[in-house]
């Protein structure tokens, strides 16, 4: 069940955040590192990256991929 409401919040709240990015920017100011190392602009690309992440992972763990992708990576140091 929690992978159904993942998919129905999470995808959702990536597209909102990337649409009202600028409203997002005014309410957090500038975001030092991402100005630093995005260049100008930067937290507006930083705030849309949190979107495009943020809308890949709850896809990614509503689909089952995200805790396979874990397994095959970081499975062999948690096995017993």
């Amino acid at each position: 069940m929690d992978r159904y409401i993942a998919i129905f919040v999470g995808c959702p709240l990536g597209f909102v955040i990337m649409y009202f990015k600028r409203a997002i920017k005014e309410f957090i100011g500038e975001v030092g590192f991402a100005e630093k190392y995005l260049g100008m602009g930067g937290t507006n690309t930083f705030v849309v990256l949190v979107g495009i992440l943020v809308f890949i992972g709850s896809l990614m763990y509503g689909l089952g991929t995200f805790q396979a992708l874990l397994d095959s990576s970081l499975g062999m140091f948690f096995k017993k």
